[in-house]
């Protein structure tokens, strides 16, 4: 290597603004997570006053975050830093029922505390719901970061721009893709390797709608691929695995997929000793 590409690397250097490394980033929020569900820590506070110190804490570390990552030149990240913990409260209410919705519909959870301490979709889901909420006030990278964290940890990629209404359900969850301009109800479950993705990926989509709207009390088994931003799923359905759709469906529809099996009795004779 030249002398000309350590020049160039160093020159880089000493352009990049002091940006809190993704690990900073995303400890701040599971705190927040592990303030809210201290299952997940056995962390308590001796009294009500310690536990408001913590939350302003918290609160005066996100501006922090908020101002050394630039997140806007003439905005005011105090004010964006307050609204995020007063919105917290709804956060947590809309967290609460997607615990109810994963303990209700596993037959293998024996207890919300279960949900809250073991489930990589619940783990998934909080971070999303959090990143989603500085997304919509227009926080740039931070919610980002959050939602790839999780996805590193649970292989389950949520768009934090996704929306997604209460009582979420992700069972299993690993391959689950939610595209960033998805829209899904209330009472939605999804199972592992579902996509909601686009029909394209063609830049000059980046501002449409490009994935597709699930309706409230759906169900995606596992494999199924959903694309487009035109494609609605209406409430009620029930969606095989490995089901593709690139249409539309009206409420109340059952799709499945349907493989053609064969059976090879010759394979069979070998290995169970078949003398038919």
């Amino acid at each position: 290597m030249g002398q000309e590409f350590y020049e160039q690397i160093f020159n880089k250097q000493q352009k990049l603004e002091a940006v809190p490394s993704n690990k900073e980033i995303t400890k701040w929020a599971l705190q927040v997570i592990h303030m809210l569900y201290p299952e997940q820590t056995g962390k308590t506070f001796a009294d009500v006053d310690a536990l408001k110190a913590e939350f302003t804490l918290l609160e005066n570390e996100l501006y922090h975050i908020m101002e050394v990552t630039k997140a806007c030149n003439d905005c005011d990240n105090r004010k964006r830093a307050a609204r995020f913990f007063e919105d917290l409260p709804r956060l947590y209410q809309i967290l609460n029922t997607d615990i109810q919705a994963i303990f209700n519909g596993d037959p293998a959870a024996r207890s919300e505390f279960e949900v809250v301490r073991t489930y990589p979709g619940f783990y998934a889901i909080s971070l999303y719901r959090l990143a989603h909420s500085l997304y919509m006030d227009d926080v740039p990278l931070i919610p980002r970061i959050l939602t790839e964290y999780a996805h590193s940890k649970t292989g389950i990629d949520i768009h934090p721009a996704a929306k997604i209404g209460e009582y979420f359900y992700i069972d299993h969850g690993t391959g689950i893709v939610i595209g960033e301009s998805c829209t899904i109800g209330s009472h939605v479950k999804l199972y592992q390797g579902v996509t909601l993705g686009a029909l394209s990926v063609d830049k000059s989509m980046a501002n449409t709608k490009r994935h597709p709207t699930v309706e409230d009390n759906v169900v995606i088994y596992s494999g199924a691929t959903i694309l487009g931003g035109e494609t609605i799923i209406g409430h009620n359905s029930i969606i095989g695995g490995n089901v593709w759709l690139t249409k539309s469906l009206p409420p109340n529809s059952r799709v499945y997929h349907t493989p053609n099996h064969r059976i090879l009795k010759s394979l069979t004779r070998r290995i169970f000793g078949d003398k038919k």
